[in-house]
């Protein structure tokens, strides 16, 4: 195994040249990919006139994003540990950038969702950069600038919103996608001109069969819990894909186990401190993702049903905003505790604070200053949680598989909003209530999605308590240089 230990031609944590202008571009780079997850939203109700189609097949200029987001997420963050995070962090955006006016040009349904599923592939911008700053920035530098790194994630949903509401409402609904191919142009070229090349490779080989099976099972597993509304949760194809995806998922296991550089390792995925991460930010993921579903509801909804706010897209957009600021204030005081506490405190302090927010919201919820107030909790309590992650998980793996577990924990986060939004859809449906001759959602079918999102924060402070007390690590993980190295790495891994 030789050719698979990590090389390390020089240090990589010396500090750069300009360390304030990585972490800023790293962020905004971070920002204009999470816009992707909103640029659609003012306009969701359209894209069948639009595209020409109906609105079952519009739908999946949303659906491919998450699809290819999901199997991006992995792969990318492997070939970065692979061939240069660097690398792998300019694909990204050329990606991004070319999806852009992929759908800006695009007039009809199968260019945009072909430029959709590009814009997706550009998902691993996020654990990339984060990965980048650990093996660039000095120790004392580096819990604050991951924690902003990954906040980056909420604050580009958070403020894009109004920013899409107010160009869908003023302009061409194409001029959304030369804004974000302008954007990513911009992002581009500051990480060709400031970010330098994180030198910590792992070599090896790629696992393709390893890459396609994960693939397989995500798109299953994913298609089927977003699809599953429309299809039937109970039709054969709903059940095929669930079934499907279970059966793959347990071949893929039994392969990544036995080939000798998979490419998810599955050993370092099962420590402790890896694991109890991974699965708190499913809960977390879950947990943001029920407020981002039922609060514009509300304010959207019209007055007349007593408790709606009856407010535009772009009212909605302005006052959900203030949340991607607290949770950008949230971030650096994340990484205070964490320094001072240790970053499981950190998750904890955060899971408790957003179910506080939740727990307002049952209460809080009448006027728009409510909800701006519950926004915001529940941002900062995320600003925490998001800040402490990866803290968490680049203090229990080896510096040559950061962007690799990195991209996974991303991965975990999104599996968990994919989730709520089924759970949430499933729970809306069903409870509704009557107003104009059409049915909607009702308040208890919202304050029920609110309940159940307090409960997935409560669950991700019980999962936190799992891990170890020890504080993580903040500095790289040392790298094996030669086969004495490697084999104690080994030994410690099992």
């Amino acid at each position: 195994m030789s050719d698979t230990v990590a090389r390390h031609a020089e240090t990589g944590s010396s500090a750069p040249p300009r360390p304030n202008a990585v972490v800023a571009v790293l962020a905004l780079a971070g920002v204009v990919v999470s816009l992707m997850q909103t640029l659609v939203i003012p306009i969701v109700a359209e894209l069948p006139t639009y595209l020409d189609a109906s609105a079952s097949n519009a739908a999946w200029a949303v659906t491919a994003t998450l699809l290819a987001a999901a199997v991006a997420t992995p792969v990318v963050g492997r070939l970065g540990d692979m061939f240069g995070k660097r690398r792998m962090l300019l694909v990204s955006i050329v990606l991004l950038v070319s999806g852009s006016v992929v759908c800006a040009l695009s007039d009809s349904l199968v260019p945009m969702v072909a430029g959709r599923t590009m814009q997706g592939l550009a998902a691993a911008v996020v654990p990339l950069g984060i990965s980048v700053l650990r093996d660039v920035l000095p120790a004392e530098r580096l819990a604050g600038s991951t924690a902003l790194m990954s906040a980056s994630l909420g604050v580009g949903g958070a403020l894009g919103l109004p920013a899409a509401a107010f160009i869908a409402d003023r302009y061409d609904w194409h001029v959304l996608f030369w804004t974000s191919a302008v954007l990513g142009v911009a992002a581009l070229a500051l990480v060709v001109l400031v970010v330098p090349e994180s030198k910590v490779r792992t070599g090896g080989s790629f696992d393709l069969p390893g890459s396609l099976g994960l693939s397989a099972a995500l798109v299953s597993l994913l298609l089927a819990v977003s699809k599953g509304g429309d299809w039937g949760w109970t039709s054969g194809t709903t059940l095929g894909l669930f079934g499907a995806a279970a059966v793959i998922f347990l071949v893929w296991g039994w392969y990544e186990l036995r080939t000798a550089q998979p490419l998810v390792d599955l050993r370092t995925t099962a420590r402790r401190q890896v694991l109890f991460t991974n699965l708190a930010s499913v809960a977390l993921g879950f947990s943001m993702f029920a407020m981002s579903l039922v609060l514009p509801q509300v304010l959207q909804l019209p007055e007349q049903t007593g408790y709606g706010l009856g407010k535009s897209m772009l009212a909605v957009g302005l006052i959900l905003a203030p949340q991607g600021l607290v949770m950008m204030a949230m971030s650096a005081v994340s990484a205070g505790i964490t320094k001072a506490k240790g970053p499981k405190v950190t998750l904890m302090i955060g899971a408790v604070v957003v179910a506080a927010g939740y727990g307002l919201s049952l209460v809080l919820m009448s006027e728009v200053w409510h909800i701006v107030l519950v926004a915001c909790v529940i941002g900062g309590g995320v600003g925490f949680a998001y800040g402490a992650m990866p803290a968490l998980i680049m203090g229990a793996v080896p510096a040559s598989e950061t962007a690799a577990a990195n991209s996974l924990n991303t991965l975990m986060r999104s599996m968990g909003t994919s989730f709520a939004s089924a759970l949430a859809g499933v729970i809306l449906a069903q409870m509704t209530t009557g107003f104009g001759g059409h049915s909607l959602p009702s308040e208890n079918g919202f304050r029920t999605v609110m309940a159940i999102g307090a409960g997935a924060a409560l669950l991700a402070f019980f999962l936190a308590s799992f891990l170890p007390r020890r504080q993580a690590a903040a500095e790289p993980a040392p790298v094996a240089e030669g086969p004495a190295e490697q084999a104690e790495f080994s030994g410690a891994r099992s």
